[in-house]
């Protein structure tokens, strides 16, 4: 009987084995289940964000292109403002320059009315 419990035991004992074994093994499969998906997870969150990102770069370079139409007519208008300026410096300059060194030259002083006049 001995042997009889002792060949019970150990079928119970290879059955725990056997248990134990197939257990670790669901326990392995759930955690690369587990890995599989935070990396999917990962993965989709990657392509999402990159989505986003080119539809922000998109959004951006066309917000962009007006001010850079109002920046490229600024600096035209700005241009045709100088030339402007230059051409009549160049046509009165002269003329200014006579006229300053005129005044400074051929001064006539006249005597303010509210001061009364030397009487002679």
């Amino acid at each position: 009987m001995a042997a009889q419990n002792s060949a019970g035991i150990q079928t119970l004992l290879d059955a725990e084995r056997e248990a134990q074994k197939i257990v670790q093994k669901a326990r392995e499969y759930r955690t690369k289940r587990v890995k599989d998906a935070r990396s999917e997870a990962q993965k989709e969150i990657e392509e999402y964000r990159q989505k986003k990102e080119e539809e922000f770069k998109a959004f951006e370079n066309k917000q962009t292109s007006g001010n850079k139409d109002a920046e490229t007519q600024a600096e035209k208008d700005t241009e045709e403002k100088l030339k402007e300026i230059t051409e009549i410096g160049k046509k009165t300059g002269p003329k200014v320059v006579d006229d300053l060194l005129n005044a400074c030259v051929d001064v006539k002083p006249v005597v303010p009315d509210r001061v009364e006049q030397p009487t002679a």
